[in-house]
């Protein structure tokens, strides 16, 4: 008897990971764009799925997980000032958490200057930690590791 209840729980376990790994609602791409001179700008964008959203980085402390860009120091790339936003940013109320959320649907393009300290081509990589929900459960928290050329 207790062989069966050990084998359910494994199946049922199994089912819902499986169930989890398939939802996958937001795409990232990666890219950098040379402006002027020594100066990048990298793009983190993020094509989310009908119906789904993210959390902008400055969500407010008690509400959902704010999506977060990390990059790795690279002593050839300078990372100058903050990662803004362009979207269409929404605000609403959540009972839940208790705050006002600030989200974005569809697609968000996270954006920041760097600059090369020197003439030869370089990479910046990094990670996205962000969290994904629709009007019925989140997921958990995903990270999302990248890298682009500066060239």
């Amino acid at each position: 008897m207790r062989t069966i209840r050990i084998c359910m729980l494994l199946m049922l376990a199994t089912v819902i990971g499986a169930q989890a790994q398939m939802l996958n609602p937001v795409k990232w791409t990666f890219t950098s764009k040379k402006v002027k001179g020594d100066i990048y700008e990298v793009h983190m964008t993020a094509d989310v799925q009908s119906g789904w959203t993210i959390y902008s980085q400055k969500t407010p402390e008690g509400g959902p997980l704010p999506t977060k860009i990390t990059f790795t120091k690279n002593p050839e790339v300078l990372v100058g000032g903050e990662v803004k936003e362009v979207g269409s940013l929404g605000k609403k109320h959540e009972d839940v958490f208790g705050v006002d959320v600030l989200y974005y649907k569809d697609k968000v393009d996270f954006v920041q200057l760097v600059k090369l300290k020197s003439k030869k081509p370089s990479k910046l990589a990094g990670k996205v930690e962000f969290m994904a929900c629709d009007n019925q459960q989140c997921l958990p928290p995903e990270e999302v590791p990248f890298s682009v050329s500066l060239q």
